[in-house]
C-alpha cells in the first residue's frame, strides 16, 4: 500500500464525512426500526451493503483478494461487533439520541481497560485518569438509585463494552488485512450471523421505507471507509477528536427531528466522558499516519 502524503484539511474533510454519515446511521436506524425488529434491519444492512462494497472489492482485486489467513479472528471481531449493534439500535428506540452516543463514547474507557488487562499496554495515569472522569460522566447519565433510570441508558452501555472488545480485536485485524477486507468479512460474517433470527422476524417493508433502509447500509458501511481514508491523511491524534463533535450534534438532531430536550444531567456527564478522552489523546505520542 503507498503512504499517503499527510493533508490535515483532507483529513479533516473526511472525518466530517464520516461524522455526517454516522449521524445519517443514526437517523435512518430510528426510522427504520419503527416498522421493523432490529434483527432485520441488521440483515438487510448487511446484504445490501455488501453489493454497494463490490466496486471497492474489485479495485483491490477481487474476491480473489479478500481471502484472508485470520478468518477466525474476523469471526471474533464481528460476533462481538454484531451483538453491539444490535444493543445500539436497541437503545436507538428508548432513549433520547444525544444519550445513546453520549454514552457510547465510553467505549474508549472499556478499550483501554481491556488493552491493559490483555495485551499489556501500560495503564498511565493519563488513561486511569480518563477512565476515572468518563465513569463518573456515565454515572451522571444513568444515576443509578434514581428514579429516573432507564434500561435503554444500561442497553447502550452494553454496547459500548462490547464495541471496545470489537476494537481490541480490530486493532489486531488491521495489522494483516485491508480495510476494504475487514468490511468485506464483516458483512459476510454479520449477513451469516443473522440471518436466522431475521427470517422468524420477517416483514416485509412498506415502500415508504426503502430509502431509510438503503440509507443506513450505505451510511452504516462507508462511515468507516471514510474514517480510514481521513486516518490516512493524519495521525489519529489529530483526526479522532473531531468524533466528539457527534455528541451535540445527535443534541441538535435529537431536538430538531424528535423534539427531545437535553437535561443537565446529561450535558454533565457527556462533558466529563469527551474531557477524559480528550485529556488522554492530548499528549499521547502521535503515530505515523497509516490507513486503517
Amino acid at each position: 500500500m503507498s503512504e499517503t502524503r499527510p493533508n490535515s484539511l483532507k483529513a479533516a474533510a473526511w472525518m466530517l464525512a464520516s461524522i455526517a454519515l454516522l449521524l445519517l446511521m443514526a437517523v435512518s436506524g430510528r426510522a427504520t426500526t419503527k416498522e421493523l425488529n432490529v434483527f432485520q434491519v441488521m440483515e438487510m444492512r448487511s446484504v445490501i451493503a455488501f453489493f454497494m462494497l463490490l466496486p471497492f472489492v474489485y479495485r483491490e482485486g477481487g474476491f480473489r483478494a479478500m481471502r484472508t489467513r485470520i478468518l477466525f479472528s474476523h469471526i471474533v471481531r464481528n460476533g462481538a461487533h454484531y451483538v453491539g449493534q444490535f444493543l445500539w439500535l436497541m437503545g436507538l428506540t428508548m432513549i433520547p439520541m444525544a444519550q445513546v452516543i453520549a454514552i457510547e463514547f465510553t467505549a474508549p474507557i472499556w478499550t483501554a481497560l481491556m488493552a491493559a488487562a490483555f495485551l499489556g499496554e501500560k495503564l498511565t495515569w493519563r488513561k486511569s485518569l480518563a477512565i476515572l472522569l468518563g465513569l463518573v460522566g456515565v454515572i451522571i447519565i444513568v444515576r443509578p438509585g434514581g428514579t429516573t433510570i432507564n434500561p435503554g441508558q444500561l442497553v447502550v452501555l452494553g454496547a459500548a463494552f462490547v464495541f471496545a472488545v470489537s476494537f481490541i480485536t480490530t486493532k489486531a485485524l488491521t495489522r494483516r488485512d485491508s480495510a476494504t477486507k475487514i468490511i468485506f468479512w464483516m458483512l459476510i460474517i454479520q449477513s451469516v450471523i443473522g440471518f436466522t433470527p431475521a427470517l422468524n422476524v420477517w416483514v416485509w417493508p412498506s415502500v415508504g421505507l426503502w430509502p431509510w433502509i438503503f440509507l443506513i447500509a450505505f451510511s452504516g458501511t462507508f462511515a468507516h471507509f471514510c474514517m480510514a481514508k481521513a486516518l490516512s491523511y493524519a495521525d489519529a491524534t489529530v483526526v479522532m477528536p473531531m468524533d466528539y463533535l457527534r455528541v451535540p450534534l445527535s443534541a441538535v438532531i435529537g431536538y430538531l427531528l424528535y423534539a427531545e430536550a437535553i437535561d443537565v444531567f446529561t450535558a454533565c456527564g457527556a462533558a466529563l466522558i469527551l474531557a477524559g478522552n480528550l485529556f488522554n489523546l492530548r499528549r499521547n505520542k502521535p503515530l505515523p499516519a497509516q490507513a486503517a
